[in-house]
């Protein structure tokens, strides 16, 4: 895990008082949201908060290259313009700012990866444990994730803003110390696009989120077109964690699936990120289970799991970790997990 090294000369002069407003905030309890298990943004809390953050949490891995349609120039602060700037985050909060934020913290996977695809990765200073892609972010200072952002270095970093979950136990307290918390909430395909759009305000940049959109859009059109017809209208069981949570009808994930031509095995009305009954999932016999290529590998061995049909014919798709974190993250990489998820869909065995 890369640590923080070297703290700016602005943050030195401040050391003594910020110390002394950290104590008082590490002092007072933090606000614990009670959270649905079946819930997105939960326990991946959804593939990166309740099923998202259970995800997020679970797993770091190697950054992967560049997907089509990140093209995104680094946009400077300093040409970005000077008028204020104001958004509205999913809490119905406004930040106001002077400029165009230059320094920000990122504590979700899926905003590191929007900041970038936006064009503002060189505005990063700080990123959440399991933030790895692109590549640009690997050496900036980790602090922590959804449970145990690490206030005081966030604190000695002053960023501008502080990008978090709806789920994230630390914003009161960065709030408390003064510093801006915008949260964003991500659950479906139109929460990925509003997301972008407000990051885009928020660097001073709004046409890239309308750019980005539209190459997420022709990559999930591209994606459709691969999956053979014979394979469209099949059930399919995504599975985000092993307890099983999985990724129903409600989530962005099965928008993608539904985007593909394909049924989901879990209803809409199970919510995004269901937790399930291990019997269900044998009783329903989806015909194409999705997951981790680990887990993929171990589920003949849960009890009754080698009744079902699409393990015994080798009707699955399993993904290396890397990939398979794209698939779980809703942001600007939605378009290659939807080519990806189509890829694997076009090399199974015809039934």
């Amino acid at each position: 895990m890369a640590e923080l090294t070297a703290i700016d000369g602005r943050s030195c002069l401040r050391r003594g008082a910020v110390a002394g407003l950290i104590t008082l905030a590490l002092l007072a309890p933090a606000s614990a949201a009670t959270v649905d298990p079946g819930s997105a943004e939960a326990a991946p809390r959804a593939p990166e908060n309740g099923a998202i953050a259970l995800l997020a949490m679970r797993s770091g891995v190697t950054a992967q290259a560049k997907p089509q349609g990140f093209r995104a120039a680094q946009t400077s602060p300093r040409s970005a313009p000077t008028e204020r700037i104001t958004v509205r985050d999913d809490r119905g909060v406004s930040l106001s700012f002077a400029a165009p934020p230059a320094r920000i913290v990122s504590l979700l996977p899926s905003l590191t990866e929007s900041v970038c695809a936006l064009g503002g990765c060189a505005r990063l200073v700080g990123i959440d444990r399991f933030s790895d892609w692109p590549s640009e972010v690997q050496s900036l200072p980790r602090l922590g994730g959804l449970e145990d952002a690490q206030i005081e270095r966030i604190v000695a970093l002053e960023p501008d803003v502080v990008l978090a979950a709806a789920s994230a136990r630390s914003t009161q307290r960065l709030e408390a110390l003064g510093l801006k918390v915008l949260v964003v909430e991500s659950q479906t395909h139109a929460d990925v696009k509003r997301t972008l759009g407000l990051l885009a305000r928020l660097l001073g940049t709004p046409d890239e989120a309308a750019r980005l959109w539209s190459a997420i859009e022709q990559d999930l059109q591209r994606a459709a077109a691969l999956v053979p017809p014979a394979r469209r209208g099949q059930r399919v069981y995504f599975e985000v964690a092993s307890a099983p949570y999985a990724a129903g009808a409600a989530s962005f994930i099965g928008e993608t699936l539904a985007r593909l031509g394909m049924a989901n095995a879990v209803p809409a009305e199970l919510g995004p990120f269901p937790k399930l009954n291990p019997e269900y999932v044998v009783r329903i016999q989806p015909d194409i289970v999705m997951a981790v290529q680990r887990e993929i590998d171990a589920m003949p061995r849960r009890p009754g799991w080698r009744h079902l049909r699409a393990l015994q014919q080798q009707r699955t798709c399993g993904f290396a970790a890397g990939r398979y974190e794209m698939l779980v993250r809703p942001g600007p990489r939605l378009g290659e997990a939807a080519l990806q998820l189509a890829d694997c869909l076009a090399m199974l065995e015809p039934r």
